[in-house]
């Protein structure tokens, strides 16, 4: 069965959150084919509330079984502060957004509370392989972090 056969049921029954960042190819990084995993990606691979509801469809409704989160080496999340970039959209648009960007300090500090919280989801059913990941832009390393 071809990829645009499948009702998208990953063939490696693996999802990804990853940055969004350019730089960043998490299928190529990971070795993955078309079909073969669901990528979800966004600002920083912050685990928010939409990553949570991809990846519980993901695994509730396509059989995905493991979850892999990459975040990067020179994110631009590191560069600003939530209140920096709300106060920026406020001046610019006369309205203060309801959400964080979800900024962070320390890389892997986020990572682990980013793999933390998947790991407390109720509607994360399969939780035995959760892993985390940097990718180094500068030495285009991937390595596990604990």
């Amino acid at each position: 069965m071809s990829p645009s056969d499948s009702p998208g049921m990953p063939a490696k029954k693996l999802a990804v959150l990853a940055c969004m960042d350019a730089r960043l190819a998490p299928a190529k990084l990971l070795g993955l084919e078309e079909g073969d995993a669901h990528v979800i990606r966004n600002a920083g691979g912050v685990v928010t509330d939409d990553a949570i509801r991809s990846l519980a469809i993901s695994q509730n409704l396509l059989g995905t079984e493991e979850i892999v989160l990459i975040h990067h080496t020179d994110c631009g999340m590191l560069k600003f502060t939530d209140e920096e970039f709300a106060r920026r959209l406020e001046e610019k648009y006369g309205v203060r957004p309801d959400w964080d960007a979800g900024t962070f300090s320390d890389l892997e500090d986020n990572l682990r509370a980013s793999l933390d919280e998947i790991e407390a989801s109720p509607f994360i059913p399969s939780k035995r392989s959760i892993r985390g990941f940097v990718y180094e832009v500068e030495t285009g390393v991937l390595r596990e972090v604990k």
